[in-house]
């Protein structure tokens, strides 16, 4: 069996071949995304596996994937809307993810950015690289008097609520699918708005589809507590960033923390030295004081680019060998 990779990154490389030792399989990594234009090197592999940000909606490269006798698409993400499901089932395509590469390489990011925040480092940092060291006036606040609201308490969901639930917050929730497990940790609201209303923090971690596209808009961000803030490790379209930038303008939110964006892949994970930005969004958000911003960096650890490529890896040879996966996208 044969199996090529696109978008293999050096990082990743070490963890493919511990996989390839284990299993005997034959990996041939490729740096570029796949596209229409490479496609063809797909001919004379028995399956694929992909990470990228570019989106494939032409139907011409699924119509060749099937062409070349491949079953299947796995992506090691745990977000699969770069791929059209349509078109991927027209062509008898399984697609898989990695839906819980590592919820705590998410999570722990997170509360890292929400301390940062509630601490007034931001801003702390700002004046300090002006130098000005005065503290006046911005008092912190302390986590164990806060109220943590989780949209998605899924498996990164579920771990966010736990080490906030260690440190002492009050920890609340919306999810349409609730877990007897979680309520220990966490209490569940009936809606939406419920957790919007009363939350301190609020915490996306949703996937990206037709349902969560702009959840959080204009009139959900005014139903936020004024003061509150955002945090956003999810998917960039799932927050409307002009109705963010708005909220942040006129001070209805004391802050935010994204590591992700929309059209984040025209400039996370490159270099824009000396470049003026290509994005307006990301321009206005960097010189927001009150913003911290990352370059999608929640899943980038070790044990979690490891895992990534197992599962991934596991998911492809299975659907190859056996025709299912338990983590096809349905």
């Amino acid at each position: 069996m044969k199996l090529i990779m696109f978008s293999v990154r050096e990082d990743e490389k070490a963890a493919i071949n511990k996989w390839e030792t284990r299993k005997g399989i034959e990996i041939t990594p490729v740096s570029e995304d796949l596209s229409l234009e490479n496609i063809d090197l797909v001919e004379g592999f028995d399956g694929i596996c992909i990470q990228q940000r570019t989106e494939l909606k032409d139907e011409r490269l699924y119509k060749k994937l099937s062409a070349f006798n491949i079953k299947q698409i796995s992506l090691r993400t745990a977000g699969y809307d770069i791929v059209d499901m349509e078109l991927a089932e027209k062509y008898n395509l399984a697609v898989t993810n990695v839906p819980a590469y590592s919820p705590r390489s998410v999570a722990e990011l997170v509360v890292t950015q929400v301390m940062r925040l509630i601490r007034n480092f931001p801003v702390i940092e700002s004046n300090m690289a002006r130098g000005d060291f005065r503290w006046s006036g911005l008092v912190a606040k302390e986590i164990h008097t806060l109220t943590v609201g989780i949209i998605g308490a899924g498996h990164i969901g579920a771990t966010t609520a736990r080490l906030f639930n260690a440190l002492g917050a009050n920890v609340i929730a919306y999810d349409p699918i609730q877990y007897d497990r979680l309520k220990e940790v966490l209490t569940y609201k009936s809606t939406q708005k419920e957790v919007l209303e009363s939350a301190d923090i609020v915490s996306l971690h949703v996937p990206l589809d037709k349902t969560t596209l702009n959840l959080i808009d204009a009139e959900a961000l005014n139903q936020m507590k004024s003061g509150a803030y955002l945090i956003n490790a999810a998917r960039g379209p799932v927050v409307d960033t002009n109705a963010l930038i708005d909220a942040l303008e006129f001070k209805k939110l004391a802050g935010a923390a994204l590591d992700t964006l929309p059209q984040e892949q025209s400039f996370f994970n490159q270099d824009l030295t000396a470049q003026e930005f290509p994005d307006e969004h990301l321009q206005k958000l960097m010189n927001t004081e009150t913003v911290l911003i990352t370059p999608h960096i929640g899943f980038y650890t070790t044990e979690a680019v490891q895992n990534m490529v197992d599962i991934a890896l596991d998911s492809a040879v299975s659907v190859i060998v056996d025709g299912v996966s338990e983590n096809r996208v349905k």
